[in-house]
């Protein structure tokens, strides 16, 4: 019973941290701007892998995956919100 208190408490403080739900999960292109920016490389890949995937239904290429990081990652730099979603970037 101990333990299961402490697995719900830990998941609360999760869920009430301050992160943002991409911090945590891979949101693919419902990511925001201003938590893609802040991402390593391999989590932006992550995030564009999944985008990718949900929208054309297969893997995508490691080419289309950094053509598409970039594209998103210089659009969120430049023209983006901080709230626009990486879906919203022009891509391929």
């Amino acid at each position: 019973m101990k333990q299961i208190a402490a697995a719900m408490f830990a998941m609360a403080v999760l869920l009430s941290s301050a992160c943002s739900a991409s911090q945590v999960i891979n949101t693919g292109g419902d990511t925001k701007c201003k938590d893609f920016t802040t991402q390593d490389e391999k989590k932006q890949n992550d995030e564009v892998s999944k985008m990718l995937k949900d929208k054309n239904g297969t893997d995508p290429s490691n080419a289309e995956i950094s053509a598409t990081r970039l594209s998103a990652l210089t659009y969120c730099q430049t023209l983006g919100k901080p709230d626009t979603k990486i879906s919203e970037a022009p891509h391929g």
